[in-house]
């Protein structure tokens, strides 16, 4: 995730970091390129010249910013799901967290492996996402029986999990803890779970790829034989127009490429990292705890 102060208006115009000019300046060259060889060769190709007017491309182009327009609105949508689906797993961790200290004498000691196994499933399902390693943090979290059984487990959030609703129920059978408020704790823990279904719901189906390809041949074909519909009306600023062109096309394209998969690790993704880190403090700060893990810091303005 970017993360930056946002700079003045002409300090935008040149920011590198945390736009994805840097993904798409290949393209953008072979586009100024090939406007360049139009310019020169005016126009022509084979010994034939390319007779192109500026009408088809209007059409064309208000239709592709349309349906480039919906390509990024249902990117976003899935990237702003999955940012909500990660505060509802902040918000039930609390709750779960603050129900089982709350409820009946329960301490902070007597807590802590509860707590920690809510963080400890924040940080599987992070792993899982990402197709990560989560042993080193479900040894430091977890008690070392529940960890060997959490070994080779596909899915080790849902194990965690079912845990989880285990020690709820002991504590029910040792404490008398009422059904009202066992059934208020599982309700947090049905919370998670919702969470976890709708990340890998959003993991395991991404956009139709047929639609990506045609909107991508569409962009590239749009753009490289625009210098031969612009260049008997402007001349030798074609390539300085079409490669403006191609900048609005590529950029918006890139972007929804990007955010499409919100859990993945380039620039513009959820920083999944440093929210399960932050939840992780968050609930031992309700443990009373002071020594909390260090806050991920931004690299070069990007959080991970």
């Amino acid at each position: 995730m970017i993360v930056r102060p946002r700079p003045n208006w002409l300090r935008m115009l040149f920011v590198w970091r945390g736009s994805v000019l840097q993904k798409i300046t290949p393209q953008l060259g072979v586009v100024a390129a090939v406007s360049i060889l139009v310019v020169i060769f005016h126009g022509q190709l084979l010994n034939h010249k390319v007779t192109l007017t500026a009408v088809p491309f209007s059409l064309v182009g208000v239709a592709l910013a349309i349906f480039l327009g919906f390509r990024n609105s249902a990117s976003y949508d899935r990237y702003w799901e999955a940012r909500k689906l990660w505060g509802r797993l902040l918000i039930c961790t609390r709750d779960a967290s603050r129900q089982w200290l709350s409820f009946g004498p329960g301490d902070a000691p007597s807590a802590r492996p509860f707590v920690l196994g809510l963080a400890a499933f924040v940080h599987a399902v992070r792993h899982q996402l990402r197709g990560g390693d989560p042993g080193a943090d479900l040894q430091r979290l977890l008690p070392a029986e529940v960890v060997a059984d959490l070994r080779g487990r596909r899915v080790p959030a849902q194990r965690i999990l079912l845990w989880l609703a285990a020690q709820v129920q002991a504590r029910r059978e040792r404490e008398g803890l009422s059904p009202f408020l066992a059934g208020e704790l599982d309700r947090s823990l049905a919370g998670l779970n919702d969470a976890h279904g709708g990340c890998e719901r959003i993991a395991s189906t991404p956009l139709p790829f047929t639609y990506s390809v045609i909107l991508h041949r569409t962009v590239y074909l749009y753009c490289l034989m625009l210098p031969f519909g612009l260049l008997d009306a402007i001349g030798v600023m074609t390539p300085i127009m079409v490669t403006f062109v191609a900048y609005t096309f590529f950029a918006i394209e890139a972007l929804s490429d990007e955010i499409e998969e919100p859990f993945g690790t380039m620039p513009n993704d959820l920083a999944l990292d440093a929210m399960a880190i932050g939840i992780e403090s968050g609930l031992l700060e309700l443990l009373g705890e002071r020594e909390l893990p260090a806050v991920p810091r931004p690299i070069d303005h990007v959080l991970t």
